[in-house]
């Protein structure tokens, strides 16, 4: 305790990381505000009773990200998820298509700029249709669009609020990545997940009840130790550098290459293979419920009514084999082995053992494949583990924490918001956040992977 209280003024005397967090605070602050502010010509009573329902699809999914802002109908309802699609978008075509692939790896800085424009630009159509359909979805609930205002100006004033909202949103998280703390997209998204988790800690103060309730807790904490530890695992394939020759023609003294490693992530893929799985899973009934009406009961077709339930058998199994897909085919879109054995044999670096060239490009697949098979059956335990926790009688609510998308986001966030931290704390010789090791964030040691990361 001693230890946290002076590291907890440390970073307090730190002029510049005290404004810094002050900052973030600020913004984080006015982004959960805006999670309140109704849009105009929404009955918020009719609306409260309409979406109580749609907590086990993905309409809840997406309020969990929000930090309740898609129930409440509020300006920040379609919150940073425009900006986050957009840039999926941006990423993938960097991988098929030959010049957002140059802008990304070969223009260096001016290319950064160009597709951070253009995720810009297309973050403001796709709000503009994900505004017009959740517009939509209102206007099928009953009695939440009040009908007060003349359906024109309803569409017209509300499609500009909502990409307005949108477009404030992504620059809060610009600012917090600029001038806070980093990371700003993932700060927004993991204040509105935490945002709900208090409410899950509500309990009936009976003993047998509490007893229960610390028995989760503890079973909670060690999920979250196996998380980040799972989400920090790397694999390092130790490299050598060539011996170079120090001195003239005459008398020169050969100097031994230097040693590094290549590290490869258990969880190369990160939280993308989960996001993948539970929109394939979601779409279907999604779709359906679309097409029928949001009023409509989905639960006349038990194949529907299984799937669109996270919590179910059927559910969890198609998950966990999603997942398992996903992580394989985006680890191999993130690890490219072909890229790393060209940019070692331009350093004049090998792996020791390996022939340069194609060996190294076979070898460094092999040892992806291998460590991405444990790295994505953890993913698939961790997107079940919500239905498990459920299973033995955890509520639903707080069963959201103990796996998915939430817990994956929210650990990987905070290490990299303390890895942040900690390295103002060291800039200015002050002590780590913990007294031995270093917190590995994504500018840990080593040669970093090469190609585009989300």
């Amino acid at each position: 305790m001693k230890k946290l209280i002076e590291t907890l003024k440390n970073i307090w005397h730190i002029k510049e990381l005290r404004e810094r967090i002050i900052y973030t605070l600020i913004m984080l602050a006015i982004f959960r505000w805006g999670s309140y502010v109704i849009l105009p010509g929404i009955d918020a009573d009719a609306l409260a009773a309409s979406t109580s329902q749609n907590s086990n699809d993905l309409l809840g999914l997406l309020n969990m990200f929000t930090g309740g802002a898609f129930n409440n109908a509020a300006i920040f309802a379609l919150g940073i998820m425009p900006y986050i699609t957009a840039s999926i978008i941006i990423q993938l075509l960097g991988f098929a298509v030959p010049y957002f692939q140059r802008l990304q790896q070969k223009e260096g800085e001016s290319g950064r700029r160009k597709l951070t424009q253009i995720t810009r630009w297309l973050t403001v159509l796709i709000t503009l249709v994900q505004g017009g359909t959740y517009l939509k979805y209102l206007y099928g609930l009953n009695g939440a669009v009040s009908g007060q205002i003349p359906a024109g100006v309803f569409w017209f004033s509300n499609i500009i609020i909502l990409s307005a909202g949108t477009i404030f949103a992504m620059w809060l998280g610009e600012r917090i990545t600029d001038k806070g703390i980093g990371n700003g997209v993932s700060l927004l998204i993991t204040i509105g997940i935490i945002a709900a988790l208090p409410q899950s800690f509500i309990f009936e103060g009976q003993s047998q009840q509490a007893l229960i309730f610390v028995i989760e807790l503890a079973i909670f904490f060690l999920v979250i130790v196996a998380t980040v530890a799972i989400v920090q695992a790397v694999r390092r394939i130790p490299i050598q550098f060539a011996k170079r020759m120090v001195g003239r023609s005459s008398g020169h003294i050969p100097l031994a290459g230097k040693r590094d490693y290549i590290p490869i992530k258990v969880n190369a893929a990160g939280v993308m293979p989960i996001i993948f799985a539970q929109a394939i899973m979601f779409l279907p009934a999604t779709v359906a419920q679309f097409v029928a009406g949001p009023n409509s009961d989905i639960s006349a077709n038990p194949i529907l009514q299984q799937l669109v339930n996270p919590f179910s058998l059927i559910s969890s199994i198609f998950a966990f084999i999603l997942v398992v897909v996903f992580t394989y085919v985006y680890t191999a879109l993130m690890v490219n082995p072909q890229q790393y054995a060209e940019y070692l044999k331009r350093q004049n670096a090998f792996i020791p053992g390996i022939k340069p060239g194609k060996a190294t490009a076979e070898f460094i697949d092999v040892v992806t494949t291998r460590v991405t098979l444990p790295g994505s059956i953890f993913l698939g335990l961790i997107t079940i583990l919500p239905a498990i926790a459920v299973a033995f009688g955890v509520n639903q609510g707080f069963a959201i924490f103990f796996g998915g998308t939430s817990l994956l986001i929210i650990v990987a966030v905070i290490l990299d918001t303390l890895q942040q931290i900690e390295s103002y704390l060291l800039m200015r010789k002050y002590d780590g956040l913990v007294k031995s090791g270093r917190i590995k964030g994504r500018s840990g040691g080593g040669m970093q992977p090469i190609g585009a990361s989300m």
